[in-house]
């Protein structure tokens, strides 16, 4: 397929607030992969800018073009999707396939273009459902399809995204995750929890190879989105551990219904 061509049926995407009809031809690609980024009202302003900044660089950097460029094909299909609660999903940059420098700049271009917004509730399991019925309206064909979530707080509303997860991975879905953990962030507000890189380890993430990294400070924002996309794009997973320990502390697996557990203390005072 040549240049001219994979634009074209990038473009032809163009529009589309959800799912589309799949491409007459299906396009072989190394992955498919959907962007699920949280637009909850617990990410302020700020930190959305740094969140859609750094995916937009990271389509810029070289390294992930060069990631894209090493596989077996040389290309992916990519989406951006956003969620909050339940009934709100919203693609912003529909699925465009991504090959060469110039279609990665589309794809930046696009993203960078989009307007933000932020609306309430927080519901990983609806990002995670909307995130995989995108899949069917790829109009790509590839081994691997991966949800790449972010978010800073846990499920609260709607299904239980621990079952959402398991159910996903049963059909062949990676979910990779990206929680933002930042130093300037109340850890015991009303819907945060301590931890959440252990709450996404336990109940988010799932499927081959699936893996996270953590957003610790708001200038770690790119970083992380750039290591994050180089790593899924080539199919590898971080270590879990240094190569220097042999013996981990045991911990307690997370509540996976923490979230929800704390919305129903603060809608009912009473509720223990």
């Amino acid at each position: 397929m040549n240049r001219l061509a994979r634009l074209a049926f990038s473009l032809g995407f163009l529009g589309l607030s959800g799912p589309a009809a799949v491409a007459a031809t299906a396009v072989d690609v190394d992955l498919a992969l959907v962007l699920a980024v949280d637009v909850s009202r617990s990410m302020d302003r700020d930190e959305q800018v740094l969140q859609r900044d750094g995916y937009v660089a990271a389509f810029r950097h070289r390294e992930v073009i060069q990631a894209i460029r090493a596989g077996a094909i040389g290309r992916i299909a990519v989406t951006y999707m956003e969620w909050s609660g339940p009934s709100y999903q919203r693609v912003l940059v529909p699925w465009t396939i991504v090959g060469s420098r110039d279609e990665a700049e589309t794809f930046a271009s696009l993203l960078e273009k989009a307007p933000m917004t932020r609306e309430s509730g927080t519901s990983i399991s609806g990002g995670l459902e909307a995130a995989a019925r995108l899949f069917g309206s790829s109009g790509a064909r590839g081994e691997r399809q991966v949800i790449d979530v972010s978010g800073d707080g846990p499920n609260n509303r709607g299904q239980p995204v621990a079952a959402t997860r398991d159910s996903l991975v049963r059909r062949g879905i990676s979910i990779n995750g990206l929680p933002i953990v930042l130093k300037t962030d109340d850890p015991f507000g009303v819907f945060n929890i301590p931890n959440l890189d252990d709450y996404y380890k336990d109940c988010v993430i799932g499927g081959l190879g699936a893996f996270m990294v953590t957003v610790n400070a708001p200038e770690g924002f790119e970083r992380a989105i750039r290591r994050k996309l180089v790593l899924e794009i080539s199919g590898l997973s971080p270590r879990l551990m240094l190569a220097a320990e042999t013996v981990r502390p045991v911990r307690p697996r997370a509540d996976c219904l923490i979230g929800e557990k704390k919305r129903r203390r603060w809608l009912d005072p009473l509720f223990r």
